[in-house]
């Protein structure tokens, strides 16, 4: 078979793969082989019988990687790319979380943890009773933006206010506390949308916006993934949300934060994040069991190189290498 035609069967099989996984989450029942060919069409179930049957490779290496949402677009674009470096190995995405994806390496399940946070004390401690030695890589760095509604006259925020908007005891609650009439948003009350608690994206607005030891306020609209963030306060006038710059679109607006009072406000962007001068920038990472080798250590390498790197510039991610990128 030629590379080319392999290359692409390759890349459908990882897509299939991709697909099977969330099917498999969202339905109750089993896998129905017809089914899924109706969804996805026949081209991806050909490719993967024609390389489980005659044409299949028998030395076929696969990367088992999971976790963080916020990284789960990029690291699905690292793996269909990484089919044209090494058409030997497959890379299996699957987002979930970071603290799902840090439990799945600690277990053993995957070879690597993608994470919008570091792992905490206890789970270190879980990992080494386990046997398991975590380490630490980052990848990229990210500017976790704050999302309102394009009709939203607000143009700046502190963390103060965002304090009092979404930590438990805050008592900010609506637009007109701040000096804000929102059209559209007759109550003018704050609809607060949040993440689940197993995102990392959650954790670390609660420890740097929130502050250490200071909970979320209750009443929130908590979403399993950044996109979902971004598309309720797209269609909600009252709403207000956070999460990684990388999901911004045109139908949501960014204002600029500011960390005290009197300080400068400084909008979420790539360069603001590897400058450092936006005040909710943050390191993203991958954790593997122990020093990666093989495959595994290959393919970080990989994205730790020019390409890697590129690819994370391309989605909205600040590099943590000098790149140039065409």
């Amino acid at each position: 078979m030629k590379k080319r035609t392999r290359i692409k069967l390759y890349r459908n099989v990882v897509f299939l793969a991709h697909r099977l996984y969330f099917l498999s989450q969202s339905d109750s029942t089993h896998l129905n082989v017809n089914r899924i060919g109706r969804r996805m069409g026949n081209r991806a179930l050909l490719a993967l019988a024609f390389l489980l049957g005659c044409g299949g490779n028998s030395d076929r290496k696969f990367i088992q990687n999971k976790g963080s949402d916020t990284l789960v677009n990029v690291a699905q674009a690292w793996a269909e790319n990484y089919v044209s470096v090494d058409p030997s190995v497959a890379v299996a995405v699957t987002g979930g979380g970071s603290g799902t994806g840090i439990s799945a390496m600690i277990n053993g399940t995957v070879d690597i943890a993608n994470s919008s946070r570091a792992m905490r004390g206890e789970e270190i401690e879980a990992a080494r009773a386990n046997g398991v030695d975590p380490i630490e890589h980052t990848v990229g760095f990210d500017a976790l933006a704050i999302f309102l509604h394009p009709d939203n006259p607000l143009r700046s925020i502190s963390f103060a206010q965002l304090g009092s908007i979404y930590g438990d005891g805050g008592n900010v609650d609506n637009w007109s506390q701040l000096g804000i009439e929102m059209p559209g948003c007759s109550s003018g009350e704050i609809v607060r949308v949040s993440r689940q608690n197993n995102s990392g994206t959650y954790a670390y607005f609660q420890e740097a916006v929130l502050g250490e030891g200071k909970d979320f306020g209750l009443g929130s609209r908590d979403m399993n993934g950044s996109s979902e963030v971004v598309d309720l306060v797209a269609s909600t006038p009252c709403g207000i949300g956070y999460s990684g710059l990388a999901y911004a679109t045109e139908e949501v607006f960014m204002p600029c934060v500011t960390v005290d009072e009197g300080s400068d406000c400084v909008f979420p962007s790539v360069e603001t994040a590897i400058d450092g001068s936006y005040p909710i920038s943050r390191p993203l990472f991958m954790y593997t069991a122990g020093q990666p080798e093989g495959q595994v250590g290959a393919y970080l390498d990989w994205i730790l190189g020019e390409m890697g790197q590129c690819i994370l510039f391309g989605k909205g991610y600040a590099p943590v290498t000098s790149v140039v990128c065409s």
